[in-house]
């Protein structure tokens, strides 16, 4: 059974010239920052990014470094471990924190002055950005729900369960993508029926995934806010020198 098409090559989405001529686009769409939002502090961001991005350098050639490899474990750590600083510290206005799960991903929203909580699976980089990218496409009244509302059903998904499941997806996976391309991550788009008990090689889940992010891309103004704001900091701290 196909789970994926294969024939999806998302690596030529976002080449280092199309990721700058990106940057240049949401640089130019500045009425989306808020006048308290970390972003918007010109010194401290200017600060931040330069923190971010000499810590990234770091952990992009941690495994070459002497010729000495680190431990993918190690350096996933690592990654995840920037990741969670860099979300919590960009979004610190916002009641949500960035957490390690030790089990499967979700969402819990804020309660008893307790801030939200993104809890992404197993401590996977992955994972953190495929739940970030729920969290950017969920709206305020989502946001105060448990996993933002929505409806879901186990591996092992009928035909139509999994066709609802790829349609709410299509939006969350264009902007994992774009998230994990920024980071210089190869991406795959995730069905998440590994075990479909039906013949899926007719869906187009990647190909819609793809397109979608494309749109983005054109149009980055249709993104929303804070995909913008995660977008512009991963392409200027990860992509674009």
């Amino acid at each position: 059974m196909n789970l994926s098409d294969n024939k999806t090559d998302f690596s030529t989405l976002l080449s280092y010239d199309k990721a700058k001529v990106l940057l240049q686009d949401l640089d130019d769409l500045d009425n989306y920052v808020e006048k308290d939002s970390a972003w918007s502090v010109d010194a401290e961001r200017k600060e931040n990014i330069r923190l971010w991005k000499n810590e990234w350098q770091k952990l992009s050639t941690i495994r070459l470094d002497d010729g000495i490899k680190q431990p993918f474990e190690d350096s996933e750590q690592a990654a995840t471990s920037w990741l969670i600083q860099l979300f919590n510290t960009l979004f610190s206005d916002q009641q949500v924190v960035l957490v390690r799960s030790a089990g499967e991903p979700e969402y819990f929203p804020a309660s008893n002055n307790e801030p939200a909580r993104i809890e992404f699976a197993h401590g996977f980089f992955a994972s953190a950005l495929h739940e970030i990218s729920h969290w950017c496409v969920a709206g305020k009244t989502r946001r105060t729900l448990s996993d933002f509302g929505y409806w879901y059903a186990p591996d092992g998904r009928s035909a139509a369960q999994q066709q609802a499941f790829e349609r709410v997806e299509i939006k969350p996976q264009a902007l994992e993508c774009l998230f994990t391309l920024a980071c210089g991550r190869p991406f795959q788009v995730s069905q998440d029926n590994l075990f479909a008990t039906f013949d899926t090689s007719e869906s187009t889940f990647a190909s819609d995934v793809y397109v979608q992010a494309k749109k983005y891309i054109a149009k980055p103004d249709t993104l929303p806010r804070d995909a913008k704001v995660l977008l512009r900091t991963f392409l200027s701290v990860c992509a674009v020198d």
